[in-house]
């Protein structure tokens, strides 16, 4: 059974991602509940994927399930009744997801790998791979957690510390430059 694994890019930073192997037999709302694990996010809102090509155009859409408030230019595919392979028309296929309709959540997702053998100890479709933290759902829950004050720890990163060695603006003004002059009248007479 063919094991396909997708990159979902976050749009905003290329750098935050998540790989998901999936088997070509799921249906594309297992890929969906996949990408919001992934990422942590919850199942609370709307969602839908569209086909895409190299250039991150929307095609054909593949829709949670038919939105009465959307408007359609072709009746959208439902993410349950559609198996991913069947839209699979490329070998670097690519489809944009877009999460929650109000704040816009947009990842792009694309086909980077077809294994031949699964994996017997992995339950698909599984995360395999994550990069960068990934953005907050609801306010900073991706920026407060225990990764950031590992990094405040090491570098004493507390407001406190950050203000150490820096002055306020004008502060200093003058002072700085009798002490040059200082400095450099000494410097002249060890000589």
């Amino acid at each position: 059974m063919a094991i396909l694994r997708f990159r979902a890019y976050w749009e905003e930073d290329d750098s935050v991602y998540r790989d998901i192997a999936i088997r070509h037999s799921q249906t594309f709302a297992e890929l969906h509940a996949a990408i919001l694990k992934a990422y942590e996010f919850d199942s609370k809102h709307k969602a839908t994927f569209y086909r895409s090509n190299d250039h991150w155009l929307r095609g054909r859409e593949i829709s949670l399930e038919k939105y009465a408030d959307r408007p359609y230019k072709v009746e959208p595919l439902i993410m349950a009744d559609t198996v991913i392979a069947t839209e699979i028309k490329d070998p670097n296929q690519k489809f944009i997801y877009l999460y929650d309709f109000v704040k816009g959540w947009t990842f792009l997702v694309e086909l980077i790998n077809v294994d031949k053998e699964e994996n017997k100890k992995l339950t698909y479709p599984t995360c395999i791979r994550t990069e960068g933290i990934a953005p907050s759902q609801y306010g900073t829950k991706g920026l407060i957690d225990s990764r950031l004050t590992e990094v405040e720890e090491k570098y004493d990163l507390h407001a406190d510390a950050l203000n150490e060695g820096f002055s306020e603006e004008g502060e200093d003004e003058g002072g700085s430059e009798a002490e040059e002059e200082t400095s450099s009248t000494d410097e002249g007479s060890e000589f």
